[in-house]
């Protein structure tokens, strides 16, 4: 007789939008995952997020670290904070799951790799869109050759204005429109045409009153000569979307960073011939994403379950370097 595997008990640091509204209930649906523990600097607030899942509210993020009842840690702060608090949960024995971008900088990036692969812990940053089956079947249909030969790609996203008062306009905070958007579509460059990207140029933008940049673009190349157009801010008209231009055609995608998991993706199909407007399946990429992370843990771990793909634990260190060429690139502008 086979016994069912202990499930894999995450605690959260902190209470942002995301973990509450996306990442908590995701975590706690998935058969073998389970909320533990919700900690937060206000005892009330961590009582208010905990309540829905049975978890423990924790006042403090170290003393969720110090919990024997909590297998890996979820970091939903602000970007600034990553570093210090993913190295403190790897200390603490735990595995970690944490916001986009991992770190600020690749240096801390590469360090934090390193500890989790010297620990033995998963250690993946939480960049949920690659996990979405759209994805996959776009790069079929371009490695079929439903645009031909792939000559360039145009990528872009961008959200409308937040207050003032919102951390991402904080640079104390690590905020900023290339780590809170442009990772997107410049994560799509490489997820679409890989990770040798040069960054032929790039340009970041202030706008008036702000403390950090609110808009940018770059221009990168492949080996092959394939370019890379993309387009992020976060004072515009919300836009999510990216399309591939090839020799025959082009295929363009809408909602592509963020769908809702009842949202059925369109592919719009352009050649010679006409336009056809491929309707997918819908796919939950939060679902899949906590999937990914404790199958990561299994493999890395002791026996969690877990049914997502296999992240690779490189990627956030090609990201880093990415956005760190970007913004070298924009700073010779």
């Amino acid at each position: 007789m086979t016994s069912t595997p202990a499930p894999l008990r995450i605690g959260v640091l902190g209470c942002a939008d995301i973990a509450v509204r996306r990442m908590m209930p995701a975590m706690a649906a998935l058969p073998g995952t389970e909320v533990t523990a919700v900690a937060s600097r206000d005892a009330a607030k961590a009582a208010v997020a905990a309540a829905p899942y049975g978890a423990a509210a924790v006042e403090g993020y170290q003393e969720l670290l110090r919990r024997p009842d909590v297998d890996a840690v979820y970091v939903p702060l602000p970007a600034a904070l990553h570093a210090e608090w993913t190295e403190a949960a790897l200390r603490a024995g735990k595995h970690v799951l944490a916001e986009k971008p991992l770190t600020t900088d690749p240096e801390s990036t590469a360090a934090l790799l390193g500890l989790a692969a010297a620990s033995g812990l998963a250690l993946m940053e939480n960049v949920m869109f690659v996990h979405h089956r759209l994805h996959t079947d776009v790069r079929k249909l371009v490695a079929d050759g439903a645009i031909g030969e792939l000559r360039a790609l145009h990528a872009s996203f961008g959200i409308p204005r937040l207050p003032d008062t919102d951390i991402r306009h904080d640079p104390g905070l690590g905020g900023g429109a290339l780590g809170d958007v442009g990772v997107y579509p410049l994560r799509a460059a490489q997820h679409l045409l890989g990770d040798e990207l040069d960054v032929l140029g790039a340009h970041l933008v202030r706008g008036p009153g702000s403390r950090v940049e609110t808009a940018g673009g770059a221009l990168l190349a492949t080996p092959a000569g394939v370019t890379a157009h993309i387009a992020f801010g976060m004072d515009h008209g919300y836009r999510s979307a990216y399309e591939l231009w090839g020799s025959q055609g082009r295929l363009v995608v809408e909602r592509a960073y963020t769908p809702p998991a009842d949202h059925r993706p369109v592919v719009r199909l352009e050649t010679r011939t006409g336009v056809e407007e491929l309707v997918l399946d819908a796919d939950d990429q939060v679902r899949n994403t906590v999937a990914a992370f404790a199958a990561l843990v299994a493999r890395t771990g002791a026996g969690h379950p877990g049914d997502g793909g296999a992240p690779d634990p490189e990627a956030p260190l090609r990201q880093a370097r990415l956005l760190d060429a970007v913004r070298r690139r924009a700073a010779l502008v």
